[in-house]
């Protein structure tokens, strides 16, 4: 069963979507350049697993402590969380904040799981 979402929340998540590059999985695992990939969802949601070599950064918390963590504004930054919403939102704040090459996840989380690609929990 999915979320059902605000109208409000979606027409953020459609404005955000229109300035931000997304990525499939398939372009991901396909992606040849160094790039960092950060899981913007909660806390609870990344104990319960999160995709390897992923960092974690909450969406409520990213814009202050992205540049202790990525200091090259032109690093490629991959975001995902659960459906590839909240990563929207968050790579369109990056953005506004001079990160060059910001990209959400499509489908996130669960794309991925459904994908029956590996997860991993810490």
């Amino acid at each position: 069963m999915s979320k059902q979402h605000n109208t409000g929340f979606l027409a953020m998540v459609d404005a955000a979507k229109s300035r931000v590059r997304e990525i499939s999985i398939e372009q991901y695992n396909a992606h040849q350049a160094p790039c960092v990939l950060i899981d913007v969802r909660e806390d609870l949601e990344w104990q319960k697993g999160h995709l390897p070599q992923a960092m974690h950064i909450g969406k409520g918390v990213i814009e202050r402590d992205i540049e202790g963590k990525v200091q090259d504004k032109q690093q490629t930054l991959v975001l995902y969380c659960g459906g590839g919403f909240r990563s929207a939102l968050a790579a369109d704040a990056l953005q506004q904040m001079g990160y060059s090459d910001v990209l959400s996840l499509a489908g996130g989380y669960t794309a991925w799981v459904n994908a029956g690609l590996p997860v991993t929990q810490d």
